[in-house]
């Protein structure tokens, strides 16, 4: 990767390291979520939950790589950045995780 195209700004390389990290952040804050919720709850949906939230933390890291990774190419060769796609998926991921919750807490 560091082979091809012209070396970018620095600043564009720092912020997308950035980026990574934040996302790396996430996965953790999701993980300790999903472990949080499992110790401090019983019960089927709770179980359903952490599962959520572990399985969402477990994947975005992966996508943080390739997140990264994409669109360090794409500031190399000068072309534009790849749309965001899994992002929505994490906001689908925590409506769903709330929403269990929520019912698992009332009932």
């Amino acid at each position: 990767m560091y082979r091809s195209g012209q070396e970018p700004d620095a600043r564009f390389t720092l912020a997308n390291e950035r980026t990574f990290l934040a996302w790396i952040r996430t996965a953790l804050g999701l993980v300790a979520a999903g472990v949080a919720v499992k110790a401090l709850l019983d019960g089927g949906l709770a179980q359903l939950a952490a599962t959520v939230l572990v399985a969402l933390g477990a994947l975005v890291p992966t996508y943080a790589f390739l997140r990264w990774a994409v669109s360090e190419r794409a500031l190399r060769s000068g072309r534009p950045l790849p749309a965001m796609v899994f992002g929505p998926a994490i906001a689908v991921g925590l409506t769903v995780a709330g929403v269990v919750l929520l019912v698992a807490v009332i009932t």
